[in-house]
């Protein structure tokens, strides 16, 4: 803006984010990142094998298990739910900013060929899944 150009802005919000973190793709970045050890067995076992039912007055149903999703409400969950989708960015010609599940993506547009690098990028982040790469290696 200060150089007088145009600078497109996307500012996107992913939808249930934190109940779609994979814990087995988190478990994995986490130790890509160097969190391994004492720390990620902690963080393993606060995510893993956990299960969920509904109660409602004395029924309740079977539980099932929780295979996906960080803690809301605390700081843990949204410091995982970054080191989960932090690759997001990679391959992409627009700057990313992330706070949480916000995201912002902009790009400086001069000419048609910026716009469509634009709309690229933001073909290529609904068709990614946040987290399922870890600098464009698969983590599974």
């Amino acid at each position: 803006m200060q150089s007088g150009l145009q600078t497109y802005i996307c500012i996107l919000d992913f939808a249930k984010a934190f109940d779609k973190v994979s814990h087995i793709h988190l478990i994995h970045k986490l130790r890509w990142y160097g969190i391994t050890g004492e720390v990620n067995r902690c963080i393993n076992n606060f995510l893993c094998d956990c299960t969920q039912r509904v109660v409602l007055e004395s029924a309740s149903s079977d539980k099932v298990p929780v295979a996906s999703g960080v803690p809301q409400g605390s700081v843990l969950g949204p410091c995982l739910f970054l080191f989960y989708i932090d690759d997001i960015a990679v391959g992409l010609s627009s700057t990313v900013r992330l706070f949480a599940d916000d995201t912002m993506l902009y790009l400086t547009v001069q000419n048609n060929k910026d716009a469509e690098l634009l709309q690229h990028d933001l073909d290529m982040l609904c068709q990614s899944e946040p987290g399922s790469l870890v600098n464009g290696v698969s983590s599974g």
